[in-house]
């Protein structure tokens, strides 16, 4: 069983059954919702999920509605009847443990910015660089 919250803990949830994908979405919504260059989504029926805390509900787009905590400001999940009926979308960066749980796919990629193509490029540090 997968479990999850926010970062100040007012909510927390947990995912009762399997889970359908996890995907990593690089569209401009996400990237603006989230303030990162791409957010991974795992996907599973909502009957699937308990929540527990009260979500603050945002209206994204038309049918889109994105979950966050109204505390803290940790986006929590996304719901979109129209063309997801019946299904959630949960931030896997809120994970207890986020290992448990690698992507299958990277989605909207045409969105994607062209700098996270060459990510093994850059150097990298186990912690902060050398001053």
């Amino acid at each position: 069983m997968l479990t999850g919250g926010c970062h100040c803990g007012a909510i927390r949830y947990r995912i009762m059954g399997e889970v359908l994908h996890h995907a990593l979405c690089h569209c401009r919504d996400c990237r603006r919702h989230a303030g990162a260059p791409m957010v991974g989504w795992a996907m599973l029926p909502a009957e699937e999920l308990e929540v527990t805390g009260e979500p603050v509900v945002y209206a994204s787009s038309e049918h889109g509605r994105r979950h966050f905590c109204g505390r803290c400001g940790t986006g929590i999940l996304y719901v979109n009847e129209a063309m997801l009926p019946g299904l959630v979308d949960i931030q896997t960066g809120t994970l207890d443990d986020p290992e448990a749980l690698p992507p299958g796919a990277q989605i909207q990629l045409a969105e994607r910015l062209r700098w996270m193509a060459r990510l093994d490029v850059l150097p990298g540090f186990e912690r902060y660089p050398p001053g």
